[in-house]
């Protein structure tokens, strides 16, 4: 029998029009957030990393492109000093020590240098102190570079006497009748200062907990932040395992301390070493994660007013929202190109469209902020080497003729140790400063990284005029240090000088190279 408390009953069980939009409408929007924030993740996620990957590789490739020239220039110096010795046999022990002193602080190559003989006795080692001279040889490494009478390089080892961890290279000696006389033999001492520290010394781990390490022909470490590891075998990783097979690429791989990197690698032609630039994958998931934050705080406020309007008024809102919220689900999965803003014949469901597209206009625009970061230095507020290395590669697919101009802060390393790392900011933003106020409006400056900078100028027969003009101009300036600020500089021509990216940074590398070695504080221009 039909009662009306059953009536009653049944009616209480309804929803209501309005409980029944609120409900979908606020699954909409976390289904809309959702697909906003995982499509955001996962496309910002894939995006840093692939950048990440190229990025280390380009670096652990320049950085191999440096050393295989370094080690060339090495064994060209053994090679030089082998066949001026070759009459060792009647030069007196004055003799050959000043000229194996004379070698050694010319160079800078190695930590010391020796004459071994045939029969494996040391005639003479400079500097004196090593005090090495008169003994004969006992390391397996000099044994065998002894018996092989050809041009060797060691594995790192630890000395007997010394308890040194070296790196031992020789060049063999004949007479001028070809008689085996001995070996010219250079040492690095790894933990010590040297041209290897010089010169890849500086690549501590940096802010974002980058950085890169040195590995041998048999996977021994020979570079790394942490000294502690030097002469370490980590040949179990796969990065170095490719290496040892003389391979180069990127990838990501798990350090010795069983931290998740990515890694870019490259193998040195002339010794067999191999280069790894790393950075810490962690890195890459904090800034997602800000950029999340980001996301939800900017969304949060126009959700809210997206749904007490439906709220309000439901019924006659339901449609233009279910629009909105179409066009906020593409958000994350494609390029979205924002539709002009109708107004609505309701008040409330104009409101809410305006709000909606308020919240894509942040989202917009965080997305454009993190685009701009990724092409900018945040010391300098000049475009990085990504920016850099796009520009390059944009006017070289154009056939048009440039310049590309780096240059070096003198001493930098100096100013840092003396006056401290905020005081070398300071340096450094002042550099970048000068060199901009010296340009004209079409010229473009890049921070190519720590200390040096790069400068494209698309009229090539006045890059020498321009590096002098910024170098007098630094030369002259009142830096906000005590000294003075000076730069060095090297010119290179595209394509006269190089048709690829790569060996183009490489020409004015080398150039600016030899005006450091000239005296600093001055400009060349690559021989090709």
């Amino acid at each position: 029998m039909f009662t009306p408390r059953r009536a009653e009953h049944r009616q209480s069980k309804k929803l209501s029009l309005i409980s029944l939009l609120t409900g979908l409408v606020t699954l909409v929007v976390l289904l809309t957030s959702s697909i906003l924030l995982v499509g955001s993740y996962e496309s910002q996620k894939n995006s840093l990393m692939e950048t990440t990957l190229h990025l280390n590789y380009s670096n652990a490739d320049r950085i191999s492109k440096t050393m295989d020239s370094l080690f060339r220039s090495m064994r060209g110096s053994l090679e030089y000093s082998a066949d001026k010795l070759s009459d060792v046999d009647a030069m007196t022990s004055k003799q050959v020590y000043d000229y194996l002193d004379l070698m050694r602080k010319s160079s800078n190559f190695f930590n010391s240098i020796a004459v071994v003989e045939a029969n494996g006795l040391i005639r003479n080692v400079a500097p004196a102190r090593v005090g090495t001279a008169g003994r004969r040889i006992t390391s397996k490494a000099s044994l065998e570079a002894l018996a092989l009478q050809k041009p060797y390089i060691s594995s790192p080892y630890m000395t007997s006497n010394t308890k040194r961890l070296i790196v031992f290279m020789s060049q063999p000696i004949f007479s001028s009748a070809g008689k085996y006389l001995g070996i010219l033999s250079g040492t690095l001492y790894l933990q010590e200062n040297n041209i290897l520290s010089d010169i890849f010394g500086n690549g501590n781990v940096d802010d974002s907990g980058s950085y890169y390490y040195i590995v041998d022909s048999n996977g021994r470490l020979l570079y790394h932040p942490d000294k502690q590891h030097l002469g370490k075998d980590v040949s179990s990783n796969k990065v170095v395992q490719k290496l040892m097979k003389g391979e180069s690429g990127e990838q990501q791989v798990r350090n010795i301390s069983g931290v998740e990197m990515l890694a870019g690698y490259s193998s040195v032609p002339a010794n067999g070493w191999g280069i790894v630039v790393v950075s810490p994958i962690g890195l890459i998931h904090d800034q997602l994660m800000d950029h999340i934050r980001t996301i939800l705080w900017y969304s949060l406020f126009p959700f809210i007013i997206l749904l007490m309007g439906v709220i309000l008024v439901a019924f006659r809102l339901a449609r233009p929202f279910v629009y909105l919220a179409n066009l906020v689900s593409k958000i994350g999965k494609e390029k979205i190109v924002m539709p002009e803003a109708k107004p609505h014949w309701s008040q409330e469901a104009d409101l809410l469209t305006k709000a909606v597209m308020l919240a894509m206009l942040n989202i917009q625009k965080q997305t454009d902020q993190l685009t701009q970061e990724a092409v900018t230095d945040v010391l300098t507020g000049l475009m990085n080497r990504r920016s850099l290395e796009y520009t390059m590669s944009q006017w070289m697919a154009s056939g048009l003729p440039f310049s590309l101009i780096m240059l070096d802060v003198d001493k930098f390393k100096f100013v840092n140790d003396t006056y401290g790392h905020l005081i070398g900011d300071e340096v450094l933003k002042h550099v970048a400063e000068v060199i901009v106020t010296s340009l004209r409006p079409d010229d473009v400056c890049y921070r190519y990284g720590g200390e040096e900078f790069v400068i494209l100028l698309n009229r090539p027969e006045e890059a020498f005029n321009v590096a002098e003009r910024v170098r007098r101009a630094l030369e002259q300036s009142r830096a906000p240090i005590p000294t003075q600020v000076t730069v060095s500089l090297g010119i290179a021509h595209y394509p006269l000088h190089a048709s690829e990216r790569e060996e183009l940074i490489e020409k004015a590398d080398q150039a600016l190279y030899l005006a450091k070695s000239r005296g600093r504080n001055r400009t060349i221009v690559s021989e090709g």
